[in-house]
């Protein structure tokens, strides 16, 4: 590879990391406004112990790493002391977030890990989040095999799921979602209506792993729910 070329997949790799970084920021339940900055100043020294990290898998892949110092602060917790919602599942939608930015692809579920590895690694990107009062966290991600192009082939796209097409995945049919604060969630009682955003007769969405992949209508077939498929969203399409 020439030292041009090697220089441009830099630039590209690194035009992609901040794009997901801006992403992962903008969803963030932070309270406050986050700004993603590169991280220059020698090796990564935060703490990795309670880093959330995904793998993503399509025509770009990546490993997404996101650790936040007041992270213990957006998990409420039971009369036990036991958290009522798992930090994985609050910032698994911020993650979702990043890797959209790569293209069609699938995100595994969000796990807590000690990310050093992926933060020390030359090959990652590490952005300071910073905030109005100084640093709230770090991100890091780890792009691979031909993540240089963001409009890879939908050739290439095949290729990286057929590793792991014999993967049991979660398939899940949505018909609409709201966002409510924990104290909410709660506070439900029986008899309680959530109001989705959705209009009754619009179309359910169909998610692989959290991704969507399809849209269909909710049918009964003997006496147990289903959905018929009614569009599916192809990697050309989601690539547009």
């Amino acid at each position: 590879m020439s030292m041009t070329t090697a220089a441009n997949t830099r630039t590209d790799s690194g035009t992609l990391a901040l794009a997901a970084a801006r992403a992962l920021a903008a969803v963030l339940p932070t309270g406050a406004s986050l700004t993603p900055r590169l991280h220059t100043e020698g090796a990564f020294a935060g703490a990795t112990g309670q880093a959330v990290a995904a793998t993503f898998v399509g025509a770009v892949s990546a490993d997404l790493a996101v650790v936040l110092i007041e992270a213990p602060a957006l998990v409420d917790e039971a009369a036990d002391g036991s958290p009522v919602v798992a930090l994985q599942d609050v910032l698994q939608p911020a993650l979702e977030a990043a890797s959209d930015t790569f293209g069609a692809g699938v995100l595994d579920d969000a796990r807590v890990e000690d990310a050093g590895d992926l933060f020390a690694d030359p090959e990652s990107v590490v952005f300071e989040l910073a905030g109005p009062t100084g640093n709230a966290g770090w991100f890091a991600v780890r792009l691979r095999q031909g993540a240089s192009d963001p409009r890879a082939s939908v050739g290439s796209f095949a290729g990286n799921l057929g590793r792991i097409s014999n993967v049991e995945m979660a398939l899940t049919v949505e018909i609409g979602r709201t966002r409510m604060p924990v104290r909410d969630v709660l506070a439900m009682e029986p008899g309680a209506v959530i109001e989705l955003d959705r209009s009754a007769g619009s179309p359910a969405d169909v998610l692989l792993n959290g991704r969507l992949i399809a849209h269909g209508e909710i049918v009964v077939v003997d006496q147990d729910y289903a959905v018929r498929i009614t569009k599916i969203l192809d990697a050309a399409e989601d690539l547009d």
